[in-house]
């Protein structure tokens, strides 16, 4: 029996054709999952391919309500085999056209008939998924027991699994969030299918529906809209017949989320990371340089997902889109600088407060205070004279929180102001603000952490406390010669910290300032020369782990340290400095 389709607000969709909208729609070709919008969807014909300008059969299908969304085009994790089940039934080239407003329904949205002109196809494709979920479900059921009496090679393949499976559902959810947000715009009003539903805005309906933070529900919307643009670029009614596709230059980006490459949180951090590309006074948007420039960049950034945590992803992004626009990097400097604020306030119970929102060189003189005086008991150097060390317990054995001492420590420097016995409160170690900048390079980075700072910012530092120049080679190696002695010298040290940046090992977020430096070649075992190519950065704990688990780095020349474990494949170093780029740059456009 003929069904009908029925939209979210009750209403039937005009009849597709050349004169009428219809369902919008996208079509995926083969087995790269590339999207463009249908020209137009035929009652009984075939589907206009805008990307090849070519048509294709659909053998009538449309009118058997018969043509279903494969989500195996959109969920690569879904679409082959997990954990031994068949998940999704692969269907033939011409029947893969989905339309946006399916992924709605599998996210749960009531009233929502994706059946086509015919929904008894419809619901048994969302009665076959919703049995896989529900299958899925009961093994995710499997009781603590279960799996504490399971190796350690299977707990880790097991809690992969179910990382997998999380991820999959993360895109089918930015999927349905970005089509219920261009479905939820002010231009909607009421109407809107957000606001049908008795919500503001998307963010709320997705939240609602996902029972998640609201943080996070504005993440997959973010990333949901992202995914949108670049499958749906302008509707086909928009744009002028036989216009060329815009592409975005979050497009990699996209196409890493759809085929699992990359989570949703690792995109959503390359994409805020980056931002928009500048546009210039006066036009319409940016041009075709800066596009083709961040596409580089999120590509570069694709490339390291497996190596970087998401936090990191985060930082190199906002390093990277700071070297692409230093005129954005001051306008960003200012505006945190005007921002900048101090309050305080006293609750019911007469407890006092304070609220502090630094610029960027006050948090990091703060920040570089605190962890001279504290960086004994959060894992800093080891390798200190008998005068610091006997310090160093000290402040290991204190009874106070780090929260106390820290708020003891500003509450001392408030207190002496310019009079204070700065060696009394910090040690040998003083505080302060390290810069890292190339030679007449508009911007500059601070050693920990690596934030931007405009030129003027890197001026005003130099003529407060002077220079110390290190000089690399083409490839970023500090230059150096050999040295009969065991210990890194403080200068070899800053070049160590302007090269790696960090503590190198794999997925450590350790700022130079609180690392090691390790001899690559032992000194003992080795006779190893204690020269900065022979030596790495390395935070206290993946020093000490790398020692006492057997771990090897190795380099051959001026190639890259590679660490070598005791069993299994070695793993590259990368270096977390903001400054890589400049020796290894994103690959630049034609």
């Amino acid at each position: 029996m003929q069904g009908r389709a029925v939209l979210a607000d009750g209403r039937e969709p005009v009849q597709a054709g050349r004169d009428g909208p219809g369902f919008p729609g996208v079509l995926v070709r083969g087995s790269r999952h590339r999207c463009a919008p249908l020209h137009s969807v035929r009652h009984r014909g075939a589907t206009e391919d805008p990307i090849g300008s070519r048509e294709r059969e659909v053998k009538g299908a449309w009118s058997r309500g018969s043509i279903w969304g494969v989500v195996s085009g959109w969920l690569p994790a879904f679409g082959g085999r997990l954990g031994g089940l068949p998940l999704v039934h692969r269907m033939p080239p011409w029947r893969v056209i989905h339309r946006f407003a399916d992924v709605a329904a599998e996210l749960g949205i009531s009233g929502l008939n994706v059946g086509g002109p015919g929904k008894t196809g419809g619901m048994d494709f969302l009665t076959e998924l919703q049995q896989r979920i529900d299958a899925l479900a009961s093994f995710a059921a499997v009781g603590v027991d279960s799996v504490s009496a399971l190796s350690d090679e299977d707990v880790v393949r097991f809690t992969g699994l179910g990382a997998a499976l999380v991820k999959a559902g993360q895109r089918m959810q930015s999927i349905g969030a970005g089509v219920v947000a261009t479905r939820s715009t002010r231009e909607a009003g009421h109407g809107g299918l957000a606001q049908a539903r008795g919500h503001r805005n998307a963010v709320d309906l997705v939240q609602e529906l996902s029972g998640s933070s609201r943080a996070e529900a504005v993440r997959h919307v973010r990333l949901g809209e992202s995914l949108v643009e670049a499958a749906l670029p302008g509707q086909a009614s928009e744009r002028e017949p036989g216009a060329g596709r815009e592409v975005p230059w979050h497009e990699p980006v996209d196409a890493a989320v759809l085929d699992g490459r990359a989570t949703t949180a690792q995109a959503d951090a390359i994409l805020r990371g980056l931002g928009a590309p500048p546009v210039e006074p006066g036009a319409d948007g940016p041009d075709a340089d800066a596009v083709e420039a961040w596409r580089l960049a999120a590509e570069q950034l694709l490339a390291e997902v497996a190596v970087r945590t998401v936090e990191d992803l985060a930082a190199v992004a906002r390093q990277i889109r700071d070297r692409l626009d230093p005129t954005g990097a001051e306008a960003r400097y200012l505006a945190r600088h005007e921002a900048r604020s101090f309050r305080m306030w006293t609750d019911a119970d007469g407890v006092r407060h304070a609220r502090i929102r630094y610029d960027d060189h006050g948090s990091a003189w703060v920040q570089a205070m605190i962890d001279a005086a504290l960086r004994p008991r959060r894992g800093g150097p080891r390798f200190v004279d008998p005068a610091e060390a006997d310090r160093a317990q000290q402040l290991v054995d204190d009874p106070r929180t780090n929260e106390q001492l820290a708020y003891d420590l500003l509450m001392d420097v408030l207190r002496a102001g310019a009079t204070a016995d700065a060696e009394k409160v910090f040690g040998a170690r003083q505080p302060g603000v390290r810069v890292v900048v190339v030679k007449d390079d508009p911007v500059g980075h601070l050693e920990d952490g690596g934030d931007a700072l405009p030129a003027a910012a890197v001026e005003q530092a130099i003529c407060t406390t002077g220079t110390v120049e290190v000089t690399v080679d083409s490839c970023g190696n500090p230059l150096d010669v050999g040295r009969e002695q065991r210990l890194f010298t403080p200068k070899q040290r800053l070049a160590l910290a302007v090269r790696d940046g960090g503590c190198v090992w794999p997925g450590c977020t350790m700022p130079a300032s609180y690392c090691e430096a390790h001899h690559i070649d032992e000194w003992a075992a080795h006779g190893g020369r204690t020269d900065v190519d022979r030596g790495v950065l390395l935070c206290r704990y993946h020093h000490m782990n790398l020692h006492h688990r057997g771990h090897r780095i190795r380099r051959d020349g001026t190639g890259p340290h590679m660490l070598h474990p005791p069993d299994g494949p070695p793993r590259e170093l990368r270096s977390k400095s903001p400054l890589r780029w400049l020796w290894d740059p994103p690959p630049r456009a034609a």
